[in-house]
């Protein structure tokens, strides 16, 4: 298994403006959203592998330039790992060399934010200046990644693990 990263230290160490942090138990059922599509621990662990597991229902984040498709350029599209909702379209993408997939925006409708409060916060508001914005799937619920200032742009660093590519002809 390829070894993970704390997404403090991912976004200290690149330059990203936005901060982040790990977060414990971070998709439940007790985050009082109804999703769509709900499995147990052990079905998201069977349906996605240990690794994607981690990133998407976990938090954490995959290694720089470990998917396939981070410097990926090809036409297509991408959908949620965990319940194949479509959510970027690779028209979207702009490939920087910082190791993750990168989009201005997603599809309508398919992705929800999220608060990532600073680790051992417990969401006290008064670290409201230290917290990131998370992009979740709107369906499932899964973690997708974070939305990140770089070069003065709002751009979406999405993990590569946390969906599947099917490319257009």
């Amino acid at each position: 298994m390829q070894s993970r990263i704390s997404r403090r230290h991912l976004l200290a160490s690149s330059a990203m403006l936005v901060p982040g942090a790990a977060a414990a138990n971070y998709v439940s059922s007790t985050d009082g959203f109804a999703y769509e599509i709900t499995r147990s621990r052990a079905e998201w662990i069977e349906l996605l592998g240990e690794a994607s597991f981690l990133i998407m229902r976990e938090g954490h984040t995959e290694v720089p330039k470990s998917s396939p498709h981070w410097d990926s350029l090809a036409p297509g599209s991408y959908a949620c790992k965990g319940c194949e909702l479509p959510l970027y379209d690779a028209r979207w993408k702009v490939v920087l060399d910082k190791g993750w997939l990168f989009f201005r925006h997603g599809e309508a409708n398919a992705l929800m934010m999220g608060v990532d409060w600073p680790e051992g916060s417990g969401s006290d508001a008064r670290l409201a200046d230290l917290t990131g914005i998370e992009v979740h799937c709107r369906r499932c619920g899964s973690h997708m990644g974070h939305i990140v200032l770089i070069e003065n742009k709002l751009l979406h660093c999405i993990n590569g693990a946390s969906m599947t590519f099917t490319a257009t002809a």
